[in-house]
């Protein structure tokens, strides 16, 4: 039987760390949409890789857990990529809460109880989770430890505090590498390890979707302001997840990682700093 590696969401950045990581292993393509799946599908066995693809909806547990025996049944899970996830522009901030928050702490509990020994999980986060004030002590280890069904009664999390979209995205990526964090401590009794990567703008359709939204200005203005003077593209995130699904990552595990051109430290330090 083969190893396998699982992409959940199959957009860009999800492709390009399959890309590094799968060769000679099998690469099961998991997204809510079947048309999506299939694009990149055809896209990763033109290129010679091995690959089949199944559907999902990290909002539904049952269809994780389902997709965590399909991939098992298939040989031995030595790799999982959560990249599903919506951004501000794409949705009210329940619906993000539910799929970014929630959805990945499904996605954690299942692969959990199917990673092999020697694998590896990657988590794709966000900068926002950087950008988002301090939380309690109590707050941060609600967020990592909080049962999955109870996630989203958390009294923080309620319609009432979390009343717009940008505002729960980086609570869901915040929340995110808190999560990632305590569930390395799980994943490593399988001999498995888990981190987060925490991208910048990169250009994917979801960034297109951002920079022609009502945020866009001030998508502009973050890479004209970086560090970097650009946005990031889906390989060099790529390149970070193979470093970290590999056995060169073999000592990096429960740490998320940053990588956005430098935006972060001009808003703490340079031009993007709040006035």
């Amino acid at each position: 039987m083969p190893n396998v590696i699982v992409v959940i969401g199959t957009g860009q950045i999800g492709q390009a760390i399959a890309r590094r990581v799968g060769v000679g292993k099998h690469i099961l393509l998991a997204d809510m949409s079947a048309e999506n799946a299939g694009a990149a599908a055809h896209t990763l066995a033109s290129a010679g890789y091995d690959v089949s693809v199944a559907t999902v909806d990290v909002c539904a547990r049952e269809t994780v857990h389902k997709l965590a025996e399909q991939a098992a049944a298939l040989g031995d899970v030595m790799g999982m990529i959560h990249a599903a996830g919506v951004s501000p522009s794409q949705a009210p901030p329940a619906t993000i809460l539910k799929v970014d928050l929630y959805g990945t702490a499904v996605v954690l509990e299942a692969f959990g109880d199917v990673i092999a020994s020697g694998g590896a999980g990657v988590v794709i986060s966000s900068q926002s989770g950087h950008r988002l004030p301090a939380l309690s002590i109590e707050q941060n280890r609600a967020l990592a430890l909080t049962p999955a069904e109870e996630l989203l009664g958390l009294a923080f999390l309620q319609p009432d505090q979390v009343t717009d979209s940008l505002h729960a995205y980086q609570l869901s990526k915040r929340g995110n590498s808190l999560r990632v964090a305590a569930e390395a401590l799980r994943w490593g009794k399988r001999g498995a390890r888990l981190n987060t990567i925490s991208p910048g703008i990169i250009m994917t359709p979801l960034a297109k979707d951002e920079l022609s939204g009502p945020r866009g200005e001030g998508y502009r203005r973050m890479i004209d302001l970086s560090v970097a003077g650009r946005a990031g593209v889906p390989d060099e995130v790529g390149a970070v997840g193979a470093l970290l699904m590999g056995p060169d990552g073999g000592f990096i595990t429960g740490s998320d990682f940053l990588m956005d051109g430098g935006v972060t430290a001009a808003y703490l330090y340079g031009e993007l700093a709040p006035k």
